[in-house]
Parts: structure tokens; sequence; C-alpha cells
């Protein structure tokens, strides 16, 4: 598809709804969400953390499918060719949805301004290709059914109109909003509901400024007995200074001066010996002080828990563990960045439609998440199923975090073979020359899978113990089996033949992602018997869940079956621990 044939469908489907739109009331609020991303810094943390996370997703061409998943388009299908158009390929495209995580979750909306490289000349564009930019509310205005949009500082019209009588070469707006449930043609935003308390919030942020940066309420004045008399001041040769003035001046000099002696020592007075009996100091705190720090932390809490994501997020994860950072994490990309990728989506899906994408009532333009989700550690289940022949070199170097680049050149390749196909004879024949009985390997250590009987006594698991965990993990997989055969990841057409697979080894024969464990809750109560395990073997409850659930995670991703013989391996070091 060239780019004439683009911008001219994006023109037919932004005239045909934007010429219809009735004036919105939003703009008010939202210029002031503007400002209030600009003065509290939580606001900007928590638009820039939904941001950054949007820009890892994905866009591609997909087609729903009967049973409602979404089945990504084939390479020479017309969609794709169309969606890999959009914002100039994958790098734009992650500047756009980086751009609009921060508009969605501000303002709740934002615009895309499409025009033809042949005038805008951007370097990094093809010259056939199209410039997409993303304006905020501020830079974008409807007049008299036309858009006016500022764009690097130049005024850009945007015609309205007939869509058949438009130039395909004129520039083009896209409106993306989250509608508002009372008003759908009004934005909304988590800052929107927010911004009452962020108004308190910078409040409080004041009063704390004023606080710590007040002279009186620091210090004080200090009470010295003795005849009454005012600090002088050399220019004033030697006459007593008004006692307000007094204050005044330290105050100015504290504030203007935060290191110097008079933000650090009070102001001294002397007053009548029998008036006081001793030193005195009078201090100008208040119950409001350390009020308005509560305030401001409550204020802190209560915007987080209205930013449709896990709180935490804001507030700090440091006392979370990385099983708790994971869930954390699958739970803000559920709630916080799906949500909105599937906003932009939605308002770039009618660019397939106005192109005459056939069937275009099931194609639409779509995200991948998959690369936005923790991944557990898999280099360990890598290497061992690499030793079993189970998994190429490529899949091994990138599991374990290499690339193509660090692999051996196919001279040390061969060399490496011939040392391998060499030692078994070489070691033959030392062994006939000391007479002594073969090993079966030629290192100093033994890299078999099976509990080295070197170790402590104390440090091998318990036989009971393996047993336990063994009947725990073919447990979790055969109800994770039993689930899989009623989600999507096994297809109507083949669930005939997933019922003769026992359930425990239904993965390895499906392929299921990472995150799919999470979203279809394949591992959901597969360890509440972990805890009376542990408390009868004397080991930790905490570490035996985990090991258990990231083996079994691992086993599910990679379509591997589950062995007796590696349950040692897997709960070693909760056993060891114990020991």
């Amino acid at each position: 598809m060239t780019g004439r044939e683009l911008s001219a469908a994006a023109s037919r489907y932004v005239n045909r709804r934007i010429s219809r739109q009735k004036s919105s009331n939003s703009q008010g609020w939202q210029l002031r969400a503007w400002e209030l991303y600009h003065g509290v810094p939580e606001v900007r943390f928590a638009a820039t953390y939904i941001a950054n996370a949007m820009a890892g997703a994905l866009l591609f061409a997909g087609r729903r499918a009967d049973d409602g998943t979404i089945e990504q388009a084939e390479d020479g299908h017309r969609s794709t060719e169309i969606v890999s158009q959009i914002a100039g390929g994958p790098d734009g495209q992650a500047e756009m949805l980086k751009a609009f995580g921060k508009h969605l979750t501000v303002p709740g909306e934002g615009w895309v301004i499409i025009r033809p490289n042949s005038e805008v000349k951007n370097p990094e564009i093809p010259e056939e290709g199209h410039d997409w930019r993303v304006l905020s509310v501020r830079e974008v205005r409807q007049q008299n059914g036309k858009l006016q949009a500022e764009v690097d500082g130049e005024d850009i019209e945007i015609p309205g109109g007939d869509a058949d009588t438009l130039d395909p070469d004129s520039p083009v707006g896209i409106r993306v909003w989250d509608p508002d449930p009372e008003r759908a043609i009004e934005a909304d935003s988590p800052v929107r509901s927010s911004m009452d308390l962020l108004e308190e919030l910078l409040l409080l942020n004041s009063a704390v400024k004023a606080i710590a940066r007040s002279r009186l309420t620091g210090r004080g004045i200090l009470l010295v007995p003795k005849g009454t008399r005012f600090p002088t001041l050399p220019q004033q040769n030697g006459a007593e200074e008004d006692l307000i003035e007094t204050l005044m001046t330290v105050a100015e000099t504290a504030i203007r001066e935060p290191e110097s002696a008079a933000a650090t020592v009070p102001i001294i007075l002397e007053v009548p010996q029998d008036t006081i009996s001793e030193f005195k100091l009078i201090t100008f705190e208040s119950d409001f002080d350390e009020l308005a720090i509560r305030l401001r932390e409550e204020a802190i809490k209560r915007f987080a828990i209205g930013l449709e994501m896990p709180a935490e997020i804001l507030l700090g994860l440091g006392d979370i563990n990385h099983w708790g950072l994971w869930g954390l994490t699958a739970e803000a990309i559920r709630l916080a960045i799906e949500p909105r990728l599937a906003t932009v989506c939605r308002w770039l899906r009618p660019i397939l439609e106005a192109d005459g994408v056939e069937d275009w009532d099931r194609w639409m333009v779509w995200y991948d998440s998959s690369p936005l989700r923790v991944r557990a550690n898999r280099s360990e289940t890598a290497l061992q199923v690499y030793d079993r022949g189970v998994i190429s070199d490529d899949a091994l170097r990138r599991e374990t975090g290499f690339d193509d680049d660090d692999a051996p050149s196919e001279s040390a390749a061969n060399t490496k073979a011939d040392k391998e196909a060499e030692a078994p004879e070489q070691q033959e024949q030392q062994d006939e020359g000391t007479g002594e009985q073969p090993t079966g390997t030629d290192l100093p250590v033994d890299e078999t899978q099976e509990t080295p009987d070197t170790l402590p006594a104390s440090a091998r698991p318990n036989e009971g113990l393996l047993a336990a965990a063994d009947g725990l993990i073919w447990t979790a997989l055969w109800a994770a089996g039993e689930k899989l055969r009623r989600t999507p990841v096994c297809p109507r057409s083949e669930r005939g033949r997933a019922r003769e697979i026992a359930p425990a080894s239904l993965h390895t024969t499906l392929k299921v992602e990472a995150e799919q464990i999470e979203q279809y809750r394949l591992l959901e109560g597969a360890w509440v018997r972990v805890p009376e395990v542990a408390g009868r073997y004397g080991v930790s409850a905490d570490c035996l869940t985990a090991s258990l659930d990231s083996y079994a995670r691992e086993l599910i991703a990679a379509g591997i079956d589950h062995g007796y013989e590696v349950v040692p391996t897997v709960i070693g070091s909760c056993a060891a621990a114990a020991a």
C-alpha cells in the first residue's frame, strides 16, 4: 500500500468523526492537569511509568477468531502492510505509544497529526512515507469544522469536509481519548478525579516548605536574665533595635543564607532578672508542622490508589521480594498498560476499515504486551534441557542472554568437536596404562544431576521431602493441564485430541507463553499444601513455594516434562538453608 493510500484512509476516518463532534468542555481541567504534571512529582512519575511501559509494546495486525482470541496476520497480508507503516515502523510506534502513555494518564486525550514526508522532509522517514506527531490538547484546536495544529511552533490547518473531495496529501488528524462514562465525547483520566487531592498536595508542599525555611520555627528565642535590652547593629551607632525589626532581619538572613549562623542559633534577648530565674527557650512550633507532613503522605497514598494501577508502584517496593514484584508488574500491565494500549488501537482500527481491507470487521490494529512482562530466570532450565539435547545452541544462547554474535567460529566449533571425540579414547588409553576403571568423565567434578555423595548428609534433601515435592509438582501440572484444555491456548479443533493426553503432560504439546500462565491462572491454588509439607520437614515455606512455583512455570513455558531426578536440584537450596 502506498503512502497516499494510507493518508487517504486516515483522512476519511478523521473527517467522518471529527466533523460531527460537538464542542467539548474538557479542555479547562485538562490544561490544569498538565500544570499538575509539571508541578507534582508523583503525577510525573506515574505518567512516565505508564509511558515507558507502553513504549515496550508491539503493534501488529490481528484478526479476531470465533473464540475471541486475536490471531496475528501473516506477513504478506494487506493489513500487515498497513500496520507496518503506522508512525514509520516499530521505532516510531514506540515513540507514539510512549507519548500517548502520558496523554491518556494526565488529560486523557491526545492527537495524532499525519503529514506526507514529501512536505515535512523528516530525514528519519522515507520520502514516500508519513510524519506522525502526537500532540497535546493545548496544541490542537477545533475551529469552524477544521483543526488548527501547532507543530514545532508552526500552525498547520487540517481540513474537514467530504472524504470523497479531499486531497489525499492533505494533513490528517486523529483524536485519541479515553471516553468519560457520563459523556462519551469528553475525555477522562485518573488525574481528573484526583485534581482536588493534588491541589491539596500542592498546598501541603508549600506548608512544609515554609516550615523548613522558617527561621523562627526552627530556633526560636532564647531569654537571658539581666537587664532588658535589645540587640544593636553597627549601622545604628549603638542604638537599640525594635524587636519586630530584629526578628524580621534575622529571619530574612536565615532564608537568604541558609548556611549562616543566623539560621542555626536562636535570637537572644535579655530580660530583667526578676522576670525569669534561668535561661529559657521560646519556640514557635505548632501542631500543624507534624500534621502537614502526615497529611501530605496521606494525600500521596490516596493519589496512588486512584491511579488505576498497584499503589506500590508509586509508593515504593522496598518490602516486596522478587515474586511480589513479578505479581505487581503483571497487575500493573493488566490494569494500567493494556487498557491504554487498547484505547490507542481502537482509534487506529478504522484505518483498516477505510482502506478496504477484506473482512475488515474482524481485522484490527492490536498490541503485544509480552515484552513488558518480567520473565523468570530460565537460564538454569535452558542449561539442563540443553544437556539433554532438547533445545538447540541458538535457544540456549537466547535464554542465557547471548546472541548469534557470541557463537563460536566454525574453526573453534570443529576444534571443540574434535576434542570431545578424542576425549573418550584418551581416557580409555589412560585407564589401560594405570589399570584403573574408567570414570566416564575427564572433568574434575561430577556434572550428573544426582545428589552428590560428597555433600554432607545435612545438605541432602530428605527422601520424604523429595517425594512430597514430586507429588506437589505433578499435581500442579495436572491441574494446569486441566485448565489449559479450556483456554484459547488449546483450540477447539484440538480439544478432542487433548483429552487423550495426560493433563500433566499437556503443556508439552501446546505452546504456552510465560505470561499465559498468569493470564489463565494455571497455577492458582497449586501450592496451598506447601506450608504443611514445609513444616513437616523443617524447611522454609516461602523458599519451598518459590522454588516449586518457579520450576513449574519454567516447565510449562519450555514445554518440558517433569522428572523426579531433578527434584533435589529444585529444592536443594531450601533443604540446605534448613540444615
